[in-house]
């Protein structure tokens, strides 16, 4: 029996590691071609279609100054754009210093939520800029962002050069990476998850992930879908199977950039990936359940994707950690023996490769240190999210079984020291 299930787990975790092979690839074309077309659209471009950018934002007194500073250097027809800041019950000064912007910038509206419609979540807060919002395009932000100049006029390219593109994504850098050793691994998780799964799966499948922020989508169909849906922790993914499903599909195009906070402890970490990992299971289950509803079964490869994230490809390596240990001290007649060891060592291989691949397109991030910070990686980030996986489960699956009301985590932002730092994104 334990063979059994050391074979499975062995299975679930390979395909996991080959699917991710296969998507480095098409990051990597990716990474070599979006550059000709960012070039090509910007050279044929006619006019500028009016945008909207909405920016939620509740208890964001720390970074909301540098934010708004961000949008003003934005390079766009000041008379086609529109700034919405949403404050959302926040108890800070927010609300404050947006009316203050207000007062001086006519393109930067605030819009104040008030209860019974206020400090529910993002979602919440979403829609209620949506009602005020009057471009043709909508761009959300989080409100610790600072996008490049060019990001918002590379978004609208997308859209204005891709009908069947429902929404595009930018690419986005920390802007603290630097800070201490959480801030780093984020910061090459980050890199990797942009070139290897979004680049990846936009290259083979013209699919992408709709981020929480630096994203760009056509009111119309935001329209269609009637906003987004307030009970999602991860609005942005639950959005993104809705948009496969009216038939668009949903571009990559890193030559938008923008920057952004990450947590700076662990602790604020762990409420910000559970908070993740939680959302997406509810998108797992929800559109599992009505798969036979979705009109685009194309959603398939995303969905099983996300299955196999989520829940497969960490149950595999939960299920063979648990066998390793066990068989240290008890005697479990495995048969497969110094092969097992040899899938480790390549798995392992394999990782750094991947990662290491990702950090090469970026400017000035394969380093020595970077390179040594990986391999640390592996041992401690990612075994991490093992733990953090299961209990967001666990959290998820209480919810689910006594009709839990979810709680929305405002992720906490850290005053930064050094906003003049040298950026640099290619």
């Amino acid at each position: 029996m334990a063979d059994l299930f050391l074979y499975i787990s062995l299975f679930l975790i390979w395909l996991m590691l080959f699917y991710h092979m296969f998507l480095m690839q098409g990051g990597y074309l990716h990474a070599q071609s979006y550059k000709k077309t960012a070039d090509k659209w910007k050279k044929a471009a006619n006019g500028s279609p009016s945008v909207s950018v909405l920016i939620p934002a509740h208890d964001e007194e720390v970074v909301i100054e540098d934010t708004l500073d961000a949008m003003l250097r934005l390079n766009y027809p000041l008379d086609k754009l529109e700034v919405i800041v949403i404050n959302d019950n926040s108890s800070d000064n927010t609300g404050k210093i947006a009316d203050a912007y207000a007062d001086k910038h006519a393109n930067i509206k605030v819009v104040h939520t008030k209860p019974p419609h206020a400090g529910k979540g993002k979602s919440g807060a979403l829609n209620q800029g949506l009602k005020a919002a009057s471009g043709e395009v909508i761009i959300v932000y989080d409100a610790d962002n600072t996008p490049e100049a060019d990001a918002v006029r590379y978004l609208t390219l997308g859209l204005q050069n891709d009908p069947k593109a429902g929404a595009v994504v930018g690419k986005f850098r920390v802007t603290n990476s630097n800070r201490n050793l959480m801030t780093r691994l984020i910061n090459i998780e980050t890199i990797t998850f942009q070139w290897l799964a979004q680049a990846g799966r936009w290259f083979w499948f013209k699919m992408s992930t709709i981020p929480g922020t630096n994203f760009a989508i056509r009111l119309s169909i935001l329209d269609r879908l009637g906003g987004w849906d307030e009970k999602a922790l991860s609005e942005d993914t639950e959005l993104s199977f809705r948009v496969y499903d009216l038939g668009y599909h949903i571009r990559f195009f890193p030559a938008a950039i923008t920057w952004e906070q990450e947590p700076e402890n662990i602790k604020v970490w762990w409420k910000q990936r559970t908070r993740w990992a939680r959302g997406n299971e509810y998108v797992i289950l929800k559109y599992l359940l009505n798969f036979h509803r979705l009109k685009k079964k194309k959603v398939a490869i995303d969905l099983v994707y996300f299955l196999f994230t989520y829940l497969l490809f960490f149950g595999g390596v939960i299920v063979s950690h648990t066998l390793f240990i066990m068989n240290l001290f008890w005697d479990l007649n495995l048969s497969v023996g110094i092969v097992s060891y040899l899938l480790l060592i390549l798995g392992f291989l394999l990782f750094v490769t991947e990662v290491t691949l990702a950090l090469s397109f970026e400017k000035n991030q394969l380093t020595w240190k970077n390179f040594w910070i990986i391999l640390f990686m592996y041992f401690t980030y990612s075994q991490l999210w093992i733990i953090l996986v299961v209990y967001a489960t666990y959290l998820e699956t209480k919810r689910v079984l006594f009709n839990q009301e979810v709680t929305w985590y405002k992720t906490q932002r850290f005053k930064e020291k050094h906003q003049k730092e040298k950026r640099s994104a290619s």
